[in-house]
């Protein structure tokens, strides 16, 4: 089934344009966007287009950046086309996955994905290993201080106290507490 997808960026733009181009192409249905959030996540025609796809559709739109917002927002849904069969379709930028050429640019596109990720979670791991060369740990602060854990500690040597009235004596669950505990014995 041929799909139509159309969005304008503000309430005062017009997607008749869009849509008329979406008719000619053969669209079956069209889900029209009338005000774009900032990713795909927000936009509920989207949202409900790719909750009716079924494999061998074939999405259809006017122009790249009408499906997308980003790049990275972009490549995502192309990625989600082609795991779920799905076959994209841009009629301005001449991208059809329907054909050989059309499908060398959707591997291609995926090829930058991949290429994208690996360059983030590159830098993403340098950065982190310059921080701990600065003496930065990483993590949230911990729940309990050092002087904390020795008060827990003491306080527990009293038979009457539990361990349920130091974690709320602290205002922290009772495995926070345990946790915390068990790195004084280390």
């Amino acid at each position: 089934m041929l799909i139509g997808y159309a969005r304008v960026s503000t309430l005062e733009q017009n997607p008749e344009g869009q849509e008329s181009a979406l008719l000619n192409y053969g669209c079956e249905r069209i889900y029209v966007e009338s005000a774009s959030g900032k990713d795909s996540k927000s936009r509920p025609e989207l949202q409900r287009m790719l909750d009716t796809l079924r494999a061998d559709d074939i999405v259809v739109v006017q122009r790249l950046d009408r499906l997308g917002r980003s790049l990275k927002d972009l490549i995502e849904l192309l990625e989600g086309f082609k795991e779920s069969g799905v076959r994209f379709v841009s009629i301005h930028d001449g991208i059809d996955t329907t054909t050989a050429t059309g499908e060398l640019i959707f591997h291609v596109i995926g090829a930058i994905a991949q290429f994208e990720r690996r360059l983030i979670s590159d830098r993403t791991k340098t950065g982190l290993a310059a921080a701990r060369a600065r003496g930065r740990k990483g993590g949230r602060k911990p729940s309990l201080s050092a002087s904390d854990i020795r008060k827990a500690n003491a306080m527990l040597l009293d038979p009457k106290v539990t361990k349920a009235e130091v974690a709320k004596h602290f205002c922290v669950s009772r495995p926070t507490l345990n946790k915390a505990l068990a790195s004084l014995d280390k």
